[in-house]
Formats: structure tokens, C-alpha cells, sequence
């Protein structure tokens, strides 16, 4: 059955308050699945007592300790790496005008990786990871496009291109990984595989600021980014500024990528999932898909960590459950999707 112009406004903004709550909804909980079971009603009183800021011996348990201190930074960096993959694969294969585009084929996830590899490696561990990885994930877009410009066909030249940059950042990861220390070797080989574990407030701390940022950012750029996904020629006519633009948004996606990447380590297929899944329940039209990219994929990323630490006895890397169910999902949606590029 055909939907009117009216019913289908309804029904997106049904889906956008979806994505908005049903994240809050998973966080709390989240808070309550573990080892240890903890009811809904005392993570309730724990956060309330938390947020009030007034003492409690409510904030001294064991409970209290695990929920604030071991879950919700694991939960919140969750939520956050699923909303940032997202978005900025909405927001490349828009800009790109192809559905294949994500962080992995532009370079950003490996070049982000090898930079938080080297500084985990090579330098202090009180040096923040963020900054080399954003820097090398930044490096690793650069030299996409400028190999590819001037090509006859640019989009096609870019894709082969990000391969390309993508096999040599594995590369120096794998050099890195060679000349790695037995115990940083151990320790760089569990956090390439992507894992959500080790996460605590100070990773928060420099992560939180430059997702939420970059998040911010890219989704009020959600109507240039629909003009950007036109010609050149029609962008120019409504008065953008094409070659600046794009380069903001790759910036601003290669960020938040390279902020999750730091700390969780490589985590693939949900910034080429979600975007693909979201197009067919709302369409093309970026001011819904970006938003509700973010809310899916918070919440994926989380139910996903949920599944690990209540299903495995031990710590299974989130990357890897995520490539194992992402695989045949997608080539579901290919067959299912009817999402629109135009």
C-alpha cells in the first residue's frame, strides 16, 4: 500500500523519535546486564544519586562501583562509536553519490588505526592515541584524493584508490606489529580486533569532545550535504562552495571515526550497514538520514556489546561479531533495499 506525502511525514517522524529514545532506553539497560546482575530499579537510584552530586552510601557498593565506573563508560563509548561509524558513512556515501563508500575504502579506519597503533607502540602511553590517529586517518583521505584527482572517472579512481592506501596502512600496521614488544604485541593485536573492554573515563574524556563535535557538525551540514550529493554544476548553482564543502565533511567524518578508532580499536561494516538500512525506511533526504543513522547505529553497536558480555564467558571482540552478522545482512539489504540515489 502507497503512502500519501502526509502519511510518509507522520511515519519518518515516527522512525526519528524511535532513533532518539530507544538508544536512552538500551543505555539504562545496558547498566543492568553483566556478570554480576544488577535490577533496573537500583541503576535507576545509583544514577539519580550520581547525578545529584550529594553523598550517598548508595555510591559505595560493589554495584555502584560497576555500574558507574566499569559499565556506563563501556556503554557511552558504545553508543557513541555506533552513531559516529554511522554518520560518517551516511555522510561519505552521500558526498560520494555511492553506496560502497564508507571509513574502510576512503583509508580512515586503517590509517586511523595504524596512527593509534604507533603511539600506543612507539610513544608514551600518556600521549593520546586521538590525536596520531586522526592525523593518519586525515593523511590516509589526503592521499585518496590526491592520487585520484584528475582522474577520468572520479568516483570509480577513488574507490580503487582507497584499496589501495587502505592495503598499505595494513601493511605498516603489520610492520608495527613486528617490531612491537611481546606484551604491547598481546595488547595491540586484542585492540585492533575492536573491543569495547578496556574503555574507561579518561578515554571519555579525550574521545567524547571531538565525536560529539564532529557528530554535531555533520548532522547540522545534513541540507549541504543533500546539495553536495547533486553535480557540481547544480551544487555550484544554489551557491555552495563544492571543493570546500566536501573537504569539511571528510574532515569532520575522518574525526569521529578516528576518535572511536583510538580507543576501540577497528570496527567495520555498521558505517556501510546502518546508512544502507535507514535509506530504505526514510529515503535519500540527509536531515533524516543522518539523525536516525546515529540513533540505529548507537543502538546496534550497544545490543551487539550487550550480546558479548551476557552470551560469551569471555571477552569476544565486538569487531568481530559485528563483520560475522554485517556480512550476510548486507547482502540482504542488497537484495531487499529499495533505497532511492537521486
Amino acid at each position: 500500500m502507497l503512502m500519501t506525502g502526509s502519511q510518509r511525514k507522520i511515519e519518518n517522524r515516527r522512525i526519528l523519535y524511535a532513533a532518539i529514545l530507544l538508544p536512552l532506553f538500551l543505555l539504562i539497560v545496558s547498566l543492568c546486564l553483566g556478570t554480576l546482575k544488577v535490577s533496573l530499579r537500583e541503576v535507576l537510584e545509583i544514577l539519580l544519586a550520581r547525578i545529584s552530586g550529594e553523598p550517598a552510601e548508595l555510591l559505595t557498593t560493589p554495584s555502584a562501583n560497576i555500574v558507574l565506573n566499569i559499565r556506563l563508560p563501556r556503554v557511552l563509548l558504545a553508543l557513541l562509536a555506533g552513531a559516529a561509524f554511522s554518520v560518517s558513512g551516511a555522510s561519505l556515501q552521500s558526498l560520494f553519490r555511492n553506496p560502497l563508500v564508507n571509513e574502510y575504502i576512503l583509508g580512515v579506519s586503517f590509517g586511523a588505526g595504524f596512527g593509534a597503533a604507533a603511539s600506543l607502540v612507539l610513544l608514551s602511553r600518556n600521549f593520546p592515541p586521538q590525536i596520531l590517529a586522526f592525523t593518519c586517518g586525515l593523511l590516509a583521505v589526503a592521499l585518496v584524493l590526491v592520487i585520484s584527482e584528475g582522474a577520468r572517472n572520479t568516483l570509480v579512481a577513488v574507490l580503487l584508490t582507497g584499496i589501495i592506501v587502505s592495503a598499505l596502512f595494513q601493511a605498516l600496521l603489520s610492520a608495527l606489529e613486528f617490531i612491537a614488544s611481546p606484551y604491547a604485541l598481546q595488547s595491540l593485536f586484542f585492540w585492533l580486533l575492536g573491543s569495547f573492554s578496556q574503555a574507561t573515563w579518561s578515554d571519555l574524556l579525550w574521545s567524547v569532545p571531538l565525536i560529539l563535535a564532529g557528530l554535531a557538525f555533520l548532522l547540522k551540514m545534513s541540507w549541504r550535504i543533500n546539495v553536495l550529493s547533486l553535480s557540481d554544476d547544480e551544487a555550484r548553482s544554489l551557491g555552495l562552495a563544492v571543493k570546500r564543502e566536501r573537504i569539511l565533511v571528510i574532515c569532520l567524518a575522518t574525526l569521529i571515526t578516528s576518535a572511536v578508532v583510538a580507543v576501540a580499536g577497528i570496527i567495520g561494516w555498521v558505517g556501510l550497514i546502518v546508512p544502507h538500512a535507514v535509506r530504505g525506511l526514510v529515503g535519500a533526504d540527509n536531515r533524516l538520514v543522518l539523525p536516525v543513522s546515529a540513533g540505529l547505529g548507537a543502538s546496534l553497536m550497544v545490543l551487539a556489546d550487550d550480546l558479548i558480555r551476557t552470551l560469551f564467558p569471555f571477552e569476544f571482540p565486538v569487531g568481530i561479531l559485528t563483520s560475522l552478522v554485517g556480512i550476510p545482512f548486507f547482502l540482504y539489504l542488497i537484495r531487499r533495499s529499495r533505497a532511492t540515489w537521486s
